[in-house]
C-alpha cells in the first residue's frame, strides 16, 4: 500500500511539473468521456420520453392497418371492417373500437388566411384515445357522425394559423378544399401522434370525411378507413384481443385457411420494442463516433509518455544504477499514464453532468440524467486507455540499459 501511494505521489509530482502539457494531453480523454456519457444519457432520456408518451394514452391499445395482399396490391381498411370489429359477438375483449381516416386536403382557409394542417375523420369515441381536453366549445358527437354534419374541432396550432386576426374561432366557418365547416371546438395543447403534429390538425366527423372530403369508395364499394384503434380492458387480454381481430378480419375479407393476412395488427408493446431498438442503435452509433476522440486521446497519451521517457532517460538510468528493478520502472510510467487518463475521465464525467443539466433546462420534455452505468463505463474505459497506451512507453523505459541511459545527452 505504501509503495502504491509513493508511486501515485511521484506520478502527480511529475505531471505537475508539466501542467500545461498534462492538461492538453487529458483534453482528448475528457472530451471523449463527456461526449459518450451525454449521448448515452440523452438516448435514455428519449427512450423514457417516448415510453411515457405511449403510456399516457394507455399501454393496452391495438391498432389495425391495411396491408399488401397475396397479389401484392395494398388492401386498405374499410367501413365494413370497422363494423365487423365493432360487433361484440365477434370481438368482445375490447372497451371501444375507434375508426380513423386521414384526409389529404390541399388547403384550409378562413377569410384571407390559408394553411395546410392534417385533417382527420373521427367518431365521438376518439376522445378516449387522445384524452385531450376541450378548452372551448365541444367535441365531435355521435349526432354529428350520424347526420354527416359539417362541423370541425381544431388544434391550437391550426387556430393560430387560421385566426391570425384574433377572432374567436367558435362558430366561425372554415373551408376545407372549398367545403364549409363550422368550428365547434378547440382542443388543448399537447397532441402527439407519431410523426403527425396533432396540435396542427383539424378533426371532422368520420361520415363527413368519407363522403364530402374523400368522396371516393374503394374498389369493393366500401367507404375508406385509414386505421382502427381498439382498447383491451387490460394488458393481460391484449393477446386474446389480437386473436379475435385476426379471426374477424380474415372472415370478413374472405381469406382462405392458408392465405396470408392483408392487414397489419400493431400493439403498443410492438411499437415500443421497435422504437427502443432504433433508439438503441442510434445511441450506440453516436457513442461510437464520440468514442473516436477517446482513441485520439489515448494516442496522445502514448505520444506524451514516449516524450517523457526520452526526457527522463538519465533519471531512469540513475534509478536503475541505484538498484531500481525493471518492474518498478514499468509500474511508475504506467501509473503516470493511468493518472492522466483517469483525471481526464473524471473531468469528462463532471462536464457530462453539467451537459445533461443544460439539455434538461433547454428541452423541458427531456429529463437527461447521467446513468450510473455510464459512469462505470467511463471509469473502465479511461483506465483501459491509460494502461493500454501507457504500457509501451513504460516497457520501453524499463528496458533501457542503465549505462546507456546515464550517458544520454
Amino acid at each position: 500500500m505504501i509503495v502504491l501511494m509513493d508511486v501515485l505521489r511521484i506520478s502527480l509530482a511529475n505531471l505537475f511539473v508539466n501542467r500545461l502539457r498534462a492538461v492538453l494531453t487529458m483534453l482528448g480523454i475528457t472530451i471523449g468521456v463527456a461526449a459518450v456519457i451525454v449521448l448515452l444519457s440523452i438516448g435514455k432520456a428519449f427512450e423514457n420520453f417516448i415510453i411515457g408518451e405511449f403510456n399516457s394514452v394507455g399501454s393496452n391499445l391495438v391498432a389495425v392497418f391495411g396491408a399488401q395482399g397475396e397479389r401484392g396490391d395494398f388492401e386498405p381498411l374499410t367501413q365494413k371492417d370497422f363494423d365487423a370489429l365493432s360487433d361484440p359477438t365477434r370481438v368482445w375483449d375490447t372497451l371501444f373500437v375507434v375508426p380513423f381516416l386521414e384526409v389529404n386536403a390541399n388547403s384550409v382557409t378562413y377569410e384571407n388566411y390559408e394553411t395546410s394542417p392534417s385533417i382527420f375523420g373521427i367518431t365521438a369515441d376518439y376522445i378516449q384515445v387522445e384524452e385531450r381536453e376541450i378548452i372551448a366549445g365541444r367535441y365531435i358527437e355521435a349526432e354529428d357522425v350520424e347526420g354527416n354534419s359539417r362541423v370541425a374541432v381544431l388544434g391550437l396550432s391550426a387556430v393560430e394559423k387560421l385566426f391570425v386576426s384574433g377572432v374567436p374561432p367558435l362558430d366561425q366557418t372554415i373551408r376545407i378544399d372549398g367545403v364549409a365547416f363550422k368550428v365547434v371546438g378547440v382542443l388543448d395543447k399537447g397532441g402527439s401522434g407519431g410523426f403527425v403534429d396533432l396540435d396542427n390538425s383539424i378533426f371532422v366527423p368520420m361520415s363527413t370525411a368519407q363522403t364530402r372530403l374523400v368522396n371516393n369508395r374503394e374498389v369493393s364499394g366500401e367507404l375508406p378507413v385509414t386505421q382502427i384503434i381498439l382498447k383491451a380492458p387490460d394488458e393481460s387480454r391484449i393477446d386474446g384481443l389480437v386473436e379475435q381481430i385476426t379471426a374477424t378480419l380474415r372472415e370478413v375479407r374472405d381469406i382462405q385457411f392458408n392465405g396470408e393476412d392483408d392487414f397489419t395488427i400493431s400493439t403498443q408493446a410492438d411499437l415500443l420494442d421497435s422504437i427502443g431498438t432504433i433508439l438503441n442503435l442510434l445511441t450506440q452509433f453516436l457513442a461510437t463516433i464520440a468514442g473516436v476522440s477517446l482513441l485520439v486521446g489515448g494516442i496522445g497519451i502514448m505520444n506524451i509518455m514516449l516524450v517523457t521517457v526520452t526526457e527522463r532517460t538519465k533519471e531512469i538510468g540513475l534509478r536503475k544504477a541505484l538498484g531500481a528493478q525493471n518492474i518498478f520502472i514499468l509500474i511508475q510510467f504506467v501509473a503516470e499514464a493511468l493518472v492522466l487518463s483517469l483525471l481526464g475521465g473524471t473531468i469528462g464525467i463532471l462536464i457530462a453532468f453539467a451537459g445533461g443539466a443544460l439539455v434538461s433546462s433547454l428541452v423541458e420534455s427531456l429529463n437527461v440524467t447521467v446513468q450510473p452505468f455510464s459512469i462505470i463505463l467511463a471509469v473502465v474505459i479511461s483506465s483501459a486507455i491509460g494502461i493500454f497506451f501507457g504500457f509501451f512507453p513504460a516497457w520501453r523505459a524499463a528496458g533501457l540499459n542503465p549505462i546507456d541511459a546515464l550517458r544520454y545527452e
